[in-house]
């Protein structure tokens, strides 16, 4: 069956479903709106079916992958919900003395759902020691569906979930098996929660954001790691805020760099839906992996 692409849709239709998916309107908006888009025997319901993640047709790395070993663990936050869950994959085979470059990956705004744990999967292949918290640990995980999953999300206490996720990159940093350089990738939702951190942990090594919102101007100046920044073309919500952003981090003798990749739309990257564009995708994340070995691998 062939896969549909951004293409495929009308762009209107793809703002609508960034909206929806970014709780600016709700399912019943959603589907009232999408109805004029529904041709050709196609349904509201059907557009928003297709538009939403197929987990299966993305996966890279199965969980079942011999050249790697996966575990849950439970992070201690007591700032934060008290307790955060995290997915961790590596190597099978570490290097000479056992000690990993390590990343933290962040999810979207649904919690710690299959693709993310096959980027994390993706990036232990590659030689990582990958830590995926799931910021729904309070209310019971990713409850694996995706319209739940951003409804229990909302529910969250966003101050308690920065202190979770500061936590969980304190916890990777002092793992025996990590070799203490410590990045974070992080994608939408996530992609603003690496920004975070970058203004919060001041040995950070590297920071990846994947189209997140940025902190405000203000914080800039506590950023001490280098920052790789990947954008969509067509993304206004992310982009708006971008030119004081970045205006702030120069000020501030920050090491960036930011790409932008042409006609791509918000989540390009996630290789489970329609918006995925490969080769953005594979030049960002050759990009991303690049940099995490400079950054890293030391």
């Amino acid at each position: 069956m062939t896969r549909l692409s951004a293409a495929d849709f009308d762009q209107e239709l793809l703002i609508l479903f960034d909206a929806y998916v970014h709780g600016d309107i709700d399912r019943r908006a959603f589907l009232d709106r999408a109805k004029k888009f529904a041709v050709g025997g196609m349904t509201a319901a059907g557009l928003l079916a297709a538009l939403t993640p197929n987990f299966a047709a993305g996966q890279v790395v199965p969980a079942n992958d011999t050249r790697i070993k996966t575990e849950t663990v439970s992070v201690p936050s007591p700032l934060g919900y008290g307790t955060i869950k995290a997915y961790v994959a590596k190597p099978v085979a570490p290097p000479a003395g056992g000690r990993l470059p390590s990343v933290l990956v962040v999810h979207e705004n649904r919690g710690l759902n299959p693709h993310i744990e096959d980027i994390a999967r993706r990036l232990a292949v590659d030689g990582y020691l990958a830590f995926a918290p799931d910021a729904l640990t309070p209310l019971g995980g990713y409850p694996g569906d995706e319209d739940k999953a951003r409804a229990l999300f909302a529910q969250l206490d966003q101050a308690k979930t920065r202190q979770d996720f500061l936590a969980s990159a304190a916890a990777l940093k002092a793992r025996p098996d990590s070799n203490g350089r410590v990045g974070v990738v992080g994608f939408c939702y996530g992609g603003g929660i690496a920004h975070m951190l970058a203004t919060e942990i001041p040995d950070l090594a590297a920071a990846v954001p994947y189209y997140g919102n940025q902190p405000p101007a203000e914080a800039a100046a506590r950023v001490k790691a280098p920052l790789l920044i990947h954008f969509a073309a067509v993304d206004e919500r992310i982009n708006a805020a971008w030119p004081t952003y970045e205006s702030a981090l120069k000020a501030a003798g920050v090491r960036y760099t930011a790409h932008q990749y042409p006609g791509t739309q918000h989540g390009f990257n996630n290789d489970t839906t329609p918006r995925f564009d490969a080769a953005a995708a594979k030049l960002s994340w050759d990009r991303t992996m690049a940099f995490f070995k400079q950054q890293l691998m030391v």
